[in-house]
């Protein structure tokens, strides 16, 4: 009997043990749980006491001509002292003397006080005042800009820039393939109607809106059945771009076909031509291209001014030797183009002047003329030798790219 009672006390405690156990266990479950569940729960912020920062207000506006910074500057607020800090911190990058007429000027402003400025310089880049910072700071920003490769082709029915239009693009395109193909055509004397383009070009776009042209990488102009053809090469050590045609030969020739990119020809080089103020018969060793006052005159080739000034019946001219025992003279010039003095170096379609109507002249035009060994021969019909070819060393890089242009230009339907 006491045997079995000491048998039924130690189960009795072993019992009460694993009942301790179990009630311990539970409270320590019941412990963990209730911290998951508190960690668990998301932390509410306490209720922000600072107010919210002002939205940034853009206040824009296009900018008259003659205006100053000043006057631009003064309805917001801006102070004469204060102008005079923004003007010094813009110097290094930007003179605010030249602000352009007809560009955008925004103000941005945070609350009662103006955080910056900007100031377009052109479709692609901008000047931006920080006017948070003291003293003021300046840099020239872009625009991100999206480029676009395209394919413009037209057929001539009146002149290159109608067929461009036409075409559904802006007149500057058929002065850039002017320029491109001025060394072989001259736009004005060699176009013949139902003469064609094709051409790749960049177009730039700035928040969807078109801003400009890339450069031209590659054309095709049949001119009176003739077809000439220019790839756009970049040489990979100097980054300098020239055209080419598709076995390497340079485009250029010795001289451009014409010092104007559109001009209308009035008078033919001629050993005898009545002279339009003096009644009298006598030689006309030059072209004559009529052209609206202003339009911009080119060097037709490397060289040196000789001459730069008044000239007598001439009137205001300028005179270049080139290489080879060549020179040309551009009389009856409105002005001359910045730069452009004796002993100057020019180089082929720079600009040297403007036309005008300076001198013996009955009317706006560039008298042209060439001469070869100190004779004056007929620009027209002067046969110029071709400019040196794509080095060899690049032939390779430069055949691989023209394959591909070649493809993109040639068979547009499997790719445009």
């Amino acid at each position: 009997m006491r045997a079995r009672a000491r048998i039924n006390r130690k189960k009795a405690l072993a019992v009460a043990i694993i009942l301790l156990l179990l009630a311990i266990f539970t409270i320590l479950l019941l412990i963990n749980r209730s911290s998951d569940q508190q960690a668990a729960r998301p932390e509410v912020p306490e209720a922000s006491t600072e107010p919210e920062a002002p939205p940034i207000i853009t206040e824009e506006f296009t900018i008259p001509a003659g205006k100053t910074i000043t006057e631009l500057l003064a309805p917001a607020g801006f102070s004469a002292s204060r102008v005079i800090e923004i003007r010094e911190a813009t110097m290094k990058v930007y003179d605010l003397a030249r602000i352009p007429a007809g560009q955008k000027l925004r103000l941005l402003r945070q609350g009662e006080s103006y955080t910056a400025f900007q100031l377009d310089l052109d479709p692609e880049r901008y000047l931006e005042v920080d006017l948070t910072k003291s003293p003021p700071s300046a840099s020239i920003k872009s625009h991100p800009v999206t480029r676009q490769l395209v394919l413009v082709e037209g057929i001539i029915k009146d002149s290159l820039i109608a067929a461009v239009n036409q075409a559904g693009e802006q007149d500057l395109l058929a002065l850039m393939m002017a320029e491109i193909f001025g060394w072989v055509i001259d736009f004005y004397v060699d176009l013949r109607q139902d003469d064609s383009f094709r051409l790749l070009v960049e177009k730039k776009y700035i928040n969807g809106q078109f801003s400009g042209y890339g450069p031209i990488l590659a054309a095709r102009f049949v001119n009176k059945n003739q077809v000439f053809e220019a790839y756009r090469y970049t040489f990979p050590d100097s980054g300098k771009a020239d055209y080419f045609e598709a076995g390497g030969g340079s485009l250029r020739k010795e001289f451009l076909k014409s010092p104007l990119r559109y001009a209308r020809i009035t008078s033919r080089f001629s050993s005898s031509r009545l002279h339009p103020i003096r009644k009298i018969y006598r030689p006309h060793y030059g072209i004559d291209y009529a052209a609206p006052i202003g339009t911009p005159v080119q060097a037709t080739a490397d060289g040196v001014v000789t001459f730069a000034g008044w000239n007598g019946a001439a009137g205001r001219m300028v005179r270049i030797r080139h290489k080879n025992a060549y020179e040309t003279m551009y009389l009856h010039l409105k002005s001359l183009a910045a730069g452009i003095k004796t002993g100057a170096r020019v180089e082929g379609g720079q600009v040297i002047g403007y036309v005008g109507s300076s001198g013996e002249s009955t009317g706006p035009h560039l008298d042209y003329r060439l001469l070869y060994h100190g004779k004056y021969v007929n620009p027209l019909s002067w046969k110029f030798q071709p400019a040196e070819p794509l080095p060899p060393r690049y032939q390779p890089d430069f055949e691989q790219k023209v394959r591909v242009l070649q493809m993109l230009l040639l068979f547009p339907a499997t790719y445009f």
